[in-house]
């Protein structure tokens, strides 16, 4: 069973989609109401955000003002449910879901406890997807009946450790199964375009990879030299220490497999030189006024930024969740390339040349945020692609 969880800014929009007013709903009569928490029975889309605006009317300056869950079982244990089964499916989640802690690696809570039980929620089945698999989605109040703010911090990390946990007690398979039961085909991904690059070159590796719907997290050291990477798919990690065989799809051991693949054919066995980039220093990392948190998770770590809130908006507006699949994993990386996290020239946005270098320039000395956030955004929606969303997908 999969989850995913976000607070986000457009709490009207989340809800007309998730209650199936919204326009661009291909089929909208695949959409059944479930369940509604602490709300007047039987309100539409704007009744159900008037009554959180009314919760939320002692927090005006809250931003993510609304929590949005989607949570996706495996069909064929949903196969007979009916609505009683989806309502005790979700219930038993949020339950989870509030007993979460979050804590470091020195066992700190950085993330305390949510009230999501105790919060306003409406809850939406959809089987509108191409293969009509069922899941449901649900709304839920960032500000729960006592006044209580719900932490969002590692929200992610909290809906899938709770998905985790009911699938292990329902006897289902966990997102860990899904991840031992995919790894042969992500080897399988990583040495086909191996075998196929003309020649070696770790930008054109990496876009390959990018356009097999992978995400890919780079370690690198304090002189830009890359020394280790992990693939990302879905809720799914892979780091390259654990792939190929011996691990020979390493980060130090990549060229040498090229080599090896490549031993029998008449190709230039070299290494393709590339310019040395140089990254810009990390910014946006201590709170102004007029700016919002936002956290990036890479190998593991995570890095907490402050970004002007009128650039996250418009990020938000750039990759609308409702139409785009891939909204997230744009935003991260446009806001990677905004704080300096990842280095523009970093990013594939060419047209398929194999490059190591990119089109889009340095942050110009006369940019302002803005503009420079509409390059990033470009920049990354030209090296990830926007998908179009045709319904949920495991």
């Amino acid at each position: 069973m999969i989850a995913k969880a976000k607070a986000i800014s457009h709490g009207i929009n989340g809800i007309r989609y998730i209650t199936g007013e919204s326009h661009n709903k291909k089929h909208p009569e695949k959409i059944h109401r479930i369940m509604d928490n602490l709300l007047p029975s039987h309100l539409d889309a704007m009744g159900i955000w008037n009554s959180m605006l009314f919760t939320l009317s002692a927090y005006k300056n809250m931003k993510n003002s609304v929590i949005r869950i989607e949570l996706s079982p495996s069909p064929e244990h949903t196969k007979y449910f009916n609505p009683a089964d989806w309502k005790d499916l979700w219930l038993e989640f949020l339950d989870e879901f509030d007993k979460q802690k979050i804590q470091d690696k020195n066992g700190k809570i950085i993330s305390n406890q949510t009230h999501l039980m105790n919060s306003k929620h409406t809850v939406w089945l959809h089987t509108e997807s191409n293969g009509g698999v069922p899941h449901l989605h649900g709304a839920v109040c960032r500000v729960d009946e006592d006044g209580n703010i719900n932490n969002d911090h590692h929200i992610h990390l909290r809906a899938q450790r709770a998905a985790e946990q009911v699938a292990l007690r329902r006897g289902w398979i966990t997102a860990a199964q899904v991840r031992n039961n995919n790894i042969h085909q992500v080897n399988n991904d990583c040495m086909e375009i191996i075998r196929n690059m003309p020649e070696w070159s770790w930008v054109s590796y990496k876009a390959a990879l990018i356009r097999k719907g992978y995400s890919v997290l780079e370690r690198r050291d304090s002189k830009s030299i890359l020394r280790g990477y992990v693939l990302q798919k879905g809720n799914a990690k892979y780091k390259a220490s654990e792939l190929g065989v011996g691990r020979n799809l390493m980060a130090s051991k990549l060229y040498q497999t090229w080599i090896k693949e490549h031993s029998g054919s008449n190709q230039p066995q070299r290494l393709r030189e590339s310019k040395y980039v140089t990254r810009p220093s990390v910014g946006y990392t201590q709170y102004e006024h007029g700016t919002v948190p936002y956290r990036l998770t890479t190998n593991g770590d995570e890095h907490r930024f402050y970004i002007p809130e009128k650039v996250l908006t418009m990020f938000d507006d750039e990759f609308d969740y409702r139409f785009i699949s891939n909204a997230q994993e744009l935003t991260d990386m446009a806001v990677s390339i905004f704080v300096g996290l990842l280095a523009a020239q970093d990013v594939n946005v060419g047209g398929g040349g194999g490059g190591s270098q990119s089109d889009l320039p340095w942050r110009d000395k006369d940019d302002d945020d803005l503009k420079w956030a509409r390059k990033c955004a470009l920049a990354a929606s030209r090296s990830l692609g926007k998908k179009p969303k045709t319904g949920f997908r495991r």
